[in-house]
């Protein structure tokens, strides 16, 4: 009796719990993708870099000591020091938090605004649909970064500007990924028995369509975090983005490009910390759309 009420224990919870069931389902298609686990693993260390800097940078992010100037790695400087003779390492490990904000809050700006003109243009149709979508297409026929470097330009060269400017350049990814959703979703039946019992617009879109469209979202932010962070640090290089002293990973770049020959660990290590960062982004990205897209599934 006992043993039969313990196998039927697991289908049982399943049914009272649909969403951890669910769970149970994502995680277990996302941890057979290799890459992807080692990807979250990558942005895991990040996010840690950048949660406890404080603890984990052996040096002060601006401590600058003009007699150990361009050292190379050595015991006291893993990665060795700057033009300043400021610590490597430690400005690594602060410009994390700086380059996961730009990527995170950028990305968030990106999907409210997108997802709000998305929904309004799908749902609605119509003219309203033909404005927003013209507007789209405006902001898609520039370059994200030259378009990144013409918003800066005008409310001036800063971290916050350059994150505003990344938001604002991918409102129309979100939006146009939103609007394809809405057009397939408002078509099902349970919406339209949804408006035959006299349900309101607006929570037709809050009850069925955005809760139907947030597994594209979630997959595309995650991608898009990696890009944003690529675009900060290029804005970072060009001198429109993070202003020294702070230790954004492009602004490092664009500082130390003079001594490329002479002292290579100045530009190599905020380089890998660029790089490691989208790849882990791009990786996770990829998983959780495996994972998430039926259409992946066997």
């Amino acid at each position: 009796m006992s043993q039969t009420a313990q196998s039927q224990t697991p289908a049982a919870l399943k049914e009272r719990s649909p969403f951890i069931a669910a769970l149970a389902d994502f995680w277990k298609a996302f941890r057979k993708n290799k890459p992807a686990i080692i990807g979250t693993a990558i942005v895991v260390f990040f996010i840690l870099l950048a949660l406890f800097a404080n603890f984990i940078a052996p040096q002060g992010v601006n401590n600058q000591n003009i007699n150990i100037r361009l050292e190379p790695p050595s015991a006291q400087h893993w990665l060795g020091t700057d033009d300043f003779g400021r610590d490597i390492f430690s400005r690594i490990v602060f410009g994390a938090r700086l380059s996961l904000r730009v990527g995170f809050f950028a990305v968030v700006g990106s999907i409210v605004c997108g997802t709000f003109l998305g929904v309004i243009a799908g749902y609605f149709g119509k003219a309203i649909d033909a404005v927003i979508s013209r507007f789209f297409d405006i902001l898609l026929a520039f370059p994200s970064i030259l378009l990144s470097i013409a918003i800066v330009s005008i409310l001036g060269p800063s971290l916050n500007n350059a994150l505003v400017a990344i938001a604002i350049v991918n409102v129309p990814v979100f939006g146009r990924l939103v609007r394809s959703r809405v057009l397939t979703v408002k078509e099902e039946e349970y919406i339209m028995a949804a408006r035959s019992i006299g349900m309101g617009n607006t929570r037709i879109i809050f009850n069925h369509i955005l809760p139907n469209s947030f597994t594209p979202i979630i997959v595309q932010g995650t991608l898009n975090i990696a890009t944003a962070i690529l675009d900060a640090a290029g804005l970072g290089f060009l001198g429109m983005g993070a202003q020294p002293p702070q230790p954004e990973w492009g602004t490092m770049l664009s500082d130390s490009r003079q001594y490329i020959t002479d002292a290579p660990w100045t530009v190599l290590f905020p380089g890998l910390a660029i790089i490691l960062v989208v790849i882990g982004f791009n990786l996770m990205g990829d998983g959780l759309r495996d994972a998430l897209d039926p259409r992946m599934k066997n």
